[in-house]
């Protein structure tokens, strides 16, 4: 998965290069400045950042990584929140690209960020979080890397105010419990296919299915749905890519999805993705409900209205909110799985 929203420590990950969160003379500091040094050689990496001089606000400067699992350390200097009003979102924005193009310069394929000047420095955790989001994805919709945004723990992450209560009041508006789920879903099935079957049977008597004009909008037409019965998951996602305008690595960089993984599934006619990896694509091709159910029985899943997880998704594809990123924003703060390959 390209961009990964994580719960652990930043300095005991194997990824080519850490982020430490610097101040503007390189000296050790406290919080994850001040862990980064410790685990990686305090006295040895100290010596190299005073070689290097100092680092402005924005900017980044590459150390190694000494004792760490990471080969490399990248420090970068957040702003210091003033408000609002002193530019502090283009210099933290900033902190994120530069790093990451500092990596790309050095071959990093990995990358592991804190969530920069969340800490003492004061910035606001849902505005901070927001701009790693923005500024890492708008980096991988032109470069191939695997990006870890790292959180120590639940009270280092905020998703914003009033989209968390949005989701949870869309939660609490369309739960339904398990066995009244199963019942209701039972019904829909049968009656569908007695609809299926009644339908096949007038098609082969030649009688005319309904012009394109009566139908509802948004609504599949029953000529598609007959020639569509027999198609593979891959073949129907690699038919929508083609419908919706778009390019192979378009999609799968809006999914989430690395290159390797895509490969796979061009390829294979009988590649079956795992149920994370159908949502995203049905997100990066920015279908709706009933397009994504289609899509995901094609890999034998569906969505339920019992199911948290589910809901969420349900409710950024009725709000037409597409951003991956942002889905898996909101995934995290509910301790959901993310989506993505």
């Amino acid at each position: 998965m390209p961009l990964e929203i994580i719960r652990n420590d930043i300095t005991k990950l194997s990824v080519d290069a850490i982020v430490n969160a610097a101040n503007t003379a390189l000296k050790m500091g406290g919080g994850v400045c001040g862990a980064i040094f410790s685990a990686a050689g305090a006295e040895k990496l100290q010596a190299e950042c005073n070689t290097i001089g100092t680092c402005q606000v924005g900017e980044a400067v590459m150390t190694s990584g000494y004792s760490l699992p990471a080969q490399h350390i990248i420090h970068t200097v957040g702003p210091i929140w003033r408000g609002g009003s002193s530019g502090e979102a283009n210099l933290l924005s900033n902190c994120y690209t530069n790093s990451l193009t500092l990596a790309l310069q050095q071959g990093c394929e990995s990358i592991a960020f804190p969530l920069i000047s969340s800490g003492i420095y004061g910035y606001p955790k849902d505005q901070a979080l927001q701009i790693a989001i923005t500024a890492i994805s708008e980096f991988l919709l032109n470069h191939d890397m695997n990006v870890q945004l790292v959180v120590y723990d639940k009270k280092a992450f905020m998703l914003s105010a009033k989209l968390f209560s949005a989701i949870e009041r869309y939660i609490d508006d369309n739960y339904v419990e398990e066995h009244q789920h199963r019942a209701s879903n039972r019904m829909i099935e049968a009656y569908e296919y007695q609809q299926l079957e009644e339908l096949k049977t007038i098609c082969q008597e030649s009688v005319p299915c309904p012009s394109a004009s009566i139908m509802p909008q948004g609504k599949r037409r029953l000529e598609d749905v007959l020639d569509q019965l027999e198609e593979s998951f891959p073949q129907r996602l690699l038919r929508l890519i083609d419908e919706k305008g778009m390019t192979d690595v378009e999609t799968y960089k809006r999914a989430n999805i690395d290159r390797k993984l895509f490969s796979k599934i061009r390829s294979g006619k009988g590649y079956n993705p795992s149920r994370v990896t159908a949502i995203a694509f049905a997100i990066a091709l920015e279908l709706n409900l009933d397009e994504t159910h289609d899509l995901l029985g094609k890999a034998g899943y569906t969505l339920s209205r019992s199911n948290k997880f589910d809901l969420i998704i349900e409710y950024f594809i009725e709000e037409g909110n597409y951003n991956i990123f942002e889905v898996n924003e909101a995934l995290f703060a509910f301790d959901q799985v993310l989506i993505g390959g």
